[in-house]
């Protein structure tokens, strides 16, 4: 699968959206962290703004819920024009049901799982999604420490999609830079959520084609 850089807006300027989306065209998606200060303890921005991102942004919107009920809030996004939703496994009531939904609206459908949250019960149902997030930190907020131990998570989702043939992807968000990102990738992910990694550095764009020719360099064949 072709390695995706999905920077992370939670790193950026939040009074000047339009501005730091342009700084990374050259990325596959645009990662947007919605928080309810309910399921994690922050807050961010919600369906209003996600709704202007979706007209300004020179790339499509991968909008990542870290919310409480997403049953009831996530097909919203959806409707608005983002091209993935991702809701998290822990705050669901009915998984499936929902990505079906999310997909009905033409949407990718994503499932989150915490660090702590086994992958198992998701790999009988990949058809059903098309993409499972795997958190290497613990949501709510942005530039914590790689988990390192969440590796043997992305493995086991990587071999069971490669044994079923499925065309799920798998995306990891939480402390990737330079510095983790073949891990990761060696591991078996080929969607990557950078935050501060680009939007630290002195050049988003530069350090955007960084992480891509180093994940490319590592993934499996």
């Amino acid at each position: 699968m072709a390695v995706l850089i999905s920077p992370s807006i939670l790193s950026a300027d939040f009074a000047n959206l339009e501005r730091d989306l342009g700084v990374i065209a050259d990325a596959d998606y645009v990662h947007v962290d919605v928080m309810d200060n309910h399921f994690v303890p922050n807050l961010t921005l919600g369906l209003p703004v996600v709704r202007r991102l979706v007209e300004v942004s020179p790339v499509p919107l991968d909008v990542h819920l870290m919310i409480e009920d997403p049953d009831r809030w996530a097909p919203a996004f959806a409707e608005a024009g983002v091209a993935s939703v991702t809701f998290h496994a822990e705050a669901a009531q009915g998984s499936v049901r929902l990505a079906r939904e999310l997909r009905a609206r033409g949407a990718r459908a994503g499932v989150a799982l915490r660090p702590a949250t086994p992958v198992e019960p998701y790999l009988d149902l990949l058809d059903e999604f098309d993409m499972i997030l795997v958190m290497t930190v613990e949501p709510g907020f942005g530039g914590q420490a790689f988990i390192e131990g969440t590796l043997a998570k992305v493995r086991r989702a990587r071999a069971a999609i490669d044994a079923a043939g499925a065309a799920t992807w798998v995306q990891v968000d939480g402390g990737v830079s330079r510095d983790t990102i073949a891990a990761i990738a060696e591991a078996g992910a080929n969607v990557f959520v950078a935050g501060s990694a680009v939007y630290g550095a002195s050049d988003p764009a530069a350090e955007i084609a960084a992480l891509r020719a180093i994940a490319d360099g590592a993934a499996r064949p």
